[in-house]
């Protein structure tokens, strides 16, 4: 199970891998410690079934740490740890707000750290919207009166061959699939993963942060990236991934076989042929952890409905 900060240390403490103040697992546990995975989920910010970000966080750490053999999951609720560092994890998750809110604004050079140490970086939706830094960490982000944010139906009919995709059937699942995402030039690093053509619909819209902009328009009819993998230069790995808006979307097993691939590939495990096999949350497991209450009424029906490609 996924450890909260202070439950996962103490019960490293016992077995004697933890140094004093830390979430990593320290020297002394050899060349064969387990792989730490730190996962940065949000306060609540939308409404209910969206931006779920505590609980989507809880359910992939799960899903990690019940499928993948040497990984251990550490999982920050409503932000940025307060009083404890980072440590040395082979890969950090965020599933987040962004633009000012980021919680990552005010922890960058922490966060460059774990960086420059060789961490891999998976940003998920709207963590994607975390500045300029994250072409050096995840290859591109979400760029302001750039980048756009409309719900489609996103249908991936050709996958790219790559680890991150591996066992990955083709899908379509209707959510808010951004695009346009501010790339670093030439693509240098960068393998698309998820690629679809949006309808012409979501060009339009007034000129705004986060809609329609002469760029996009110019674009009718090409595909667009949603999903992509990085390489640094320097070492390392990064993961985006536009979709997510819906927590329902877990549900989907694709979808989440993706992701799931994508973090464990930025933490530099090594993706089965087959990729990271799950069982399908149940509708009580997606309930699990959600911050906003459950509208009376509201049935598993509804939430398919919300994510069914029209």
């Amino acid at each position: 199970m996924p450890s909260t900060p202070d439950a996962h240390a103490r019960r490293l403490s016992r077995r004697g891998f933890l140094g004093a103040g830390s979430l990593a697992l320290g020297s002394a546990a050899g060349a064969h410690a387990p792989k730490t995975i730190v996962f940065i989920a949000d306060r609540p910010s939308h409404e209910f079934g969206g931006h779920e970000c505590n609980a989507g966080c809880l359910l992939l750490a799960k899903c990690l740490e019940q499928n993948v053999p040497g990984v251990r999951t550490v999982v920050h609720r409503n932000g940025w740890p307060a009083d404890q560092a980072l440590g040395k994890p082979a890969a950090v998750v965020m599933i987040t707000n962004g633009g000012p809110n980021h919680p990552a604004a005010r922890h960058l050079d922490e966060l460059e750290g774990a960086m420059r140490a060789g961490a891999g970086l998976a940003a998920v939706h709207w963590a994607l919207g975390g500045g300029e830094r994250c072409l050096d960490w995840l290859g591109g982000y979400y760029e302001p009166n750039w980048s756009v944010n409309p719900f489609w139906t996103a249908r991936f009919t050709e996958l790219t061959e790559h680890p991150v995709t591996r066992g990955v059937k083709p899908f379509a699942i209707y959510d808010e699939w951004y695009f346009n995402m501010r790339f670093r030039p030439g693509m240098a690093g960068v393998t698309p993963l998820l690629t679809a053509v949006p309808p012409e619909s979501t060009r339009q819209g007034p000129f705004g942060p986060h809609t329609g902009n002469p760029t996009v328009r110019a674009r009718k009819g090409m595909p667009e990236h949603v999903a992509w993998a990085y390489e640094r230069p320097g070492g390392g790995r990064g993961f985006g991934f536009t979709g997510a808006h819906y927590h329902w979307a877990w549900g989907v097993d694709d979808f989440r076989k993706i992701v799931l691939n994508g973090i464990a590939w930025s933490a530099g495990i090594t993706i089965p042929a087959n990729g990271i096999r799950s069982a399908t949350p149940s509708w009580e497991a997606l309930l699990e952890n959600l911050d906003k209450p459950m509208p009376s009424g509201f049935t598993r029906e509804q939430a398919e409905a919300a994510i069914r490609p029209r």
